[in-house]
C-alpha cells in the first residue's frame, strides 16, 4: 500500500512538472501556440455553436408541442385508396355524432373527447364586424383537452347542448375587435345571419412559432349540437389519452371501436385517419438527434485538421529541443518521463485551444440567439457539449501527440547531445 502511494505521488509530481514545462513552452512561443491551435479553436467553436443552435431549436419545438398537447389524438374522416369506399360519397365517409356514443366505455385509455367542427363566418355587433372569424362547434370536454378555461361567465351546460341553444363563447380578441364591454356576458352578436347570446369569454390560446399560424385568435365557440343542427357539417374529433405513453393502446382501442361503429367488414380499409401528437414528437426527437450527430461530425473534422497541426508543431518542438532531451537523459531522466512531458504538452496545447474555442462558441451562440425571426432565442450550449468538446480536444492531443512523444523518448542521448 505504501509503495503504491509512493508511486502515485511520484507520478503526480512528474505530471505536475510536465504541465508546468508545457505551460512554459506555450508562453515562450505564444504566437506559434496560438496559430497552432487555430484548428482546435475553430473546431470547438463550431461544434459548440452548432449544438447550441440545434439544442435551442429542439427546446423551442418541444415547448410548442407541449403547448399543443402531447396526449392528443386527432381523428379525421378519410377516403381509403382501395376497397368499396374508395369513391364513396362524403355523406358516407363523414362522421356522425351517434358513431361516438359509448366511446369512453369501450376505450379505457381515452380520458375524454370532443366532437369538433369549424367554419369561417362574418361576425357583427352593432356597426362593428369581423370578417373571416373562426366559429367552432365544441363539446364541454374541449376545455380540459385544450387546457383553455372560461375566464368570464360560464361554459356550456348540459341544457345548452340538449336544447341546441344559440349561445356562444368568444375569445378576448373578438371582444376587443367588436368593441364590446369587458364584461360582455349577456350581449348578443350576429354569427353569419343568426343571433347568439354570449355566455362567457375563453382565455386566449398560447401562441407558438410552429403552430401559431394554424388557428386564428378571432374565435367564437358554440355548442356542437347547435352547430350540427344549423349546418349539418363535416366533423372531426379530438381525444386525449390518459398518458402520452398510452397513445398506441389508445389508437388500437379507437380503431377497433370506430370500425365497429362504422360497420366496416374485416377486409375493408379504415375510413378514418388518426394522428397522434406524441408520434410526431418522437419522430422529431429522432430527427434532431440525427441532425446533431451529423452536424457535430462534419464540424468535428476541423478538430482532426487541428490535430494534424498539433502533431506537426510537436515534431518541430522535438527537433528544436533534441539537445535538451539528450541532456535530460544523460543526467538520468527516464524515457517514460520524456514521453509524458511531450504528451502532456500536446494535451495542454489542445485544451488551451479548446478553452479559447469554448469562449468563441459562447459568443457565436449569443449572436445566434439574437437573430430575429429565427426561432433560436432558446439557443444555449449544454454542459455535455462543453465536456464533449474538451474531451475530444484532449483525445486529439493524446492521439496526435503520441508519435512526437515516442520519437522524443526514443532519442539516443549521445546522438541527441551531438545534434546541432
Amino acid at each position: 500500500m505504501i509503495a503504491l502511494i509512493r508511486m502515485l505521488t511520484a507520478f503526480l509530481r512528474l505530471f505536475y512538472q510536465s504541465v508546468f514545462l508545457a505551460l512554459g513552452q506555450i508562453w515562450t512561443n505564444k504566437t506559434r501556440s496560438i496559430l497552432t491551435t487555430i484548428g482546435i479553436v475553430i473546431g470547438v467553436a463550431s461544434v459548440t455553436s452548432v449544438i447550441a443552435a440545434l439544442t435551442g431549436l429542439r427546446a423551442k419545438v418541444l415547448r410548442d408541442f407541449e403547448s399543443l398537447g402531447t396526449n392528443k389524438i386527432f381523428i379525421i374522416p378519410h377516403w381509403p385508396r382501395q376497397g368499396r369506399f374508395k369513391n364513396a360519397s362524403w355523406r358516407i365517409i363523414r362522421f356522425r355524432p351517434e358513431q361516438f356514443e359509448g366511446l369512453l366505455e369501450f376505450c379505457p385509455s381515452i380520458e375524454d373527447y370532443t366532437l369538433m367542427t369549424d367554419r369561417t363566418q362574418t361576425i357583427h355587433y352593432g356597426v362593428h364586424s369581423i370578417d373571416g372569424a373562426r366559429v367552432y362547434g365544441i363539446n364541454p370536454a374541449w376545455h380540459q383537452i385544450e387546457n383553455r378555461s372560461v375566464i368570464m361567465g360560464r361554459p356550456f351546460t348540459l341544457t345548452d347542448e340538449e336544447n341546441g341553444w344559440q349561445v356562444c363563447l368568444i375569445s378576448p380578441t373578438v371582444r376587443d375587435e367588436l368593441r364590446l364591454e369587458r364584461n360582455c356576458v349577456g350581449k348578443r352578436i350576429v354569427v353569419g345571419r343568426r343571433s347568439f347570446r354570449i355566455v362567457g369569454v375563453v382565455e386566449k390560446h398560447v401562441e407558438s412559432s410552429m403552430f401559431g399560424g394554424m388557428s386564428s385568435s378571432e374565435e367564437i365557440f358554440i355548442p356542437f349540437p347547435t352547430a350540427w343542427k344549423l349546418w349539418n357539417p363535416w366533423i372531426y374529433v379530438i381525444a386525449s389519452c390518459r398518458k402520452p405513453e398510452l397513445s398506441e393502446e389508445a389508437k388500437a382501442e379507437l380503431r377497433f371501436f370506430l370500425r365497429q361503429a362504422r360497420r366496416l367488414e374485416p377486409g375493408d380499409p379504415d375510413t378514418f385517419r388518426m394522428e397522434v401528437v406524441e408520434e410526431y414528437l418522437k419522430t422529431f426527437n429522432k430527427m434532431a438527434l440525427a441532425i446533431t450527430a451529423v452536424a457535430g461530425g462534419v464540424v468535428g473534422i476541423s478538430l482532426l485538421v487541428g490535430g494534424v497541426g498539433i502533431m506537426n508543431i510537436m515534431l518541430v518542438s522535438v527537433s528544436e529541443r533534441t539537445r535538451e532531451i539528450g541532456l535530460r537523459k544523460a543526467v538520468g531522466a527516464r524515457s517514460s518521463a520524456i514521453l509524458l512531458q511531450f504528451l502532456v504538452e500536446s494535451v495542454v496545447l489542445c485544451l488551451f485551444g479548446g478553452l479559447i474555442g469554448a469562449g468563441v462558441g459562447q459568443m457565436l451562440t449569443a449572436l445566434i440567439a439574437n437573430i430575429p425571426h429565427a426561432s433560436l432565442d432558446m439557443a444555449h450550449i449544454p454542459v455535455w457539449a462543453i465536456m464533449l468538446s474538451f474531451g475530444f480536444a484532449a483525445s486529439v492531443g493524446i492521439f496526435f501527440g503520441v508519435f512526437p512523444a515516442v520519437k522524443a523518448a526514443r532519442l539516443d542521448p549521445i546522438e541527441a547531445l551531438r545534434h546541432e
